[in-house]
């Protein structure tokens, strides 16, 4: 075997053995039951994240990126079908919960008008201009329900603190060039944004994703604030919710993980 695809097939063969131990808990258990942690990432630790223990900056970023690269790609219309699944509300089984307003709806209020959800990309798909194409625009880990008018209100703007609150959104303001999520999912934005830092690194077809300390990044492949996003990370930390909809994306759909819902320290071990 080549050492290109070396590379890749210790990732492959992990993710095998973490998903059949995984996906038992992300299938059978209550969308709102808590998993025992120390078992998971010891499981986690021991097959999936192997490459990367004991690794920090980009000697982590690239291991981390080599192993979540390792995925199953999904098309944009099937996006609607996954969001059912891994943005379950935990108390009604029927209903989605809204990434911005917290607001449980139901799976079969989807679409474009006014009152529906739709699909939020969190990181911005003009920010590196991917739009819905198959990869970066159709990577669930980054792709949220979200009230049609609260996603207009968002748009493609960058994360920071501050500005006026967002009509029908408790919690969350704007302001010209920038957007903060309510406090409750500070912590799950700034993780997904960090995910497709690491995620798409420009060493496929689209380009090299990368979060700034600045805002009205516009068609640029950047998100800002890093610093902010660092802060909510850590005031944030992932809840069973988050870990939840990881383990669902990652044995029912994509079959790789977001590394900082499971290991919330390595934001701060690489940025």
């Amino acid at each position: 075997m080549s050492r290109r695809h070396s590379i890749y097939a210790r990732p492959l063969v992990a993710a095998a053995a973490a998903v059949a131990v995984l996906s038992g808990l992300a299938v059978a258990a209550p969308a709102g039951a808590a998993t025992a942690p120390a078992d998971r990432t010891a499981v986690l630790d021991d097959t999936y994240y192997e490459d990367a223990l004991g690794l920090s900056g980009t000697a982590l970023k690239d291991a981390l990126h080599t192993i979540i690269s390792v995925q199953t790609k999904i098309s944009y219309s099937a996006v609607w079908e996954a969001l059912k699944a891994t943005d379950q509300d935990p108390a009604n089984a029927n209903n989605v919960i809204l990434l911005y307003t917290g607001r449980s709806q139901s799976k079969s209020s989807n679409g474009g008008s006014v009152g529906q959800w739709n699909r939020e990309h969190v990181w911005a798909k003009s920010h590196g201009d991917f739009g819905t194409a198959t990869g970066p625009g159709t990577d669930i880990h980054h792709l949220r329900p979200e009230d049609v008018q609260v996603n207009s209100i968002r748009g493609n703007k960058d994360f920071d603190n501050g500005g006026s609150a967002v009509s029908g959104a408790p919690g969350n303001y704007t302001d010209s060039d920038s957007f903060e999520p309510r406090d409750a999912v500070k912590g799950d934005v700034a993780r997904m944004i960090l995910y497709m830092a690491v995620r798409y690194e420009g060493d496929d077809a689209w380009a090299d994703l990368e979060p700034n300390e600045k805002v009205s990044n516009g068609s640029a492949p950047y998100i800002g604030k890093l610093s902010v996003l660092k802060q909510w990370s850590q005031e944030d930390p992932p809840d069973t919710f988050e870990k939840r909809r990881n383990d669902v994306i990652y044995a029912q759909y994509q079959h790789n993980r977001n590394p900082f819902v499971d290991h919330p320290e390595w934001v701060e071990s690489i940025w």
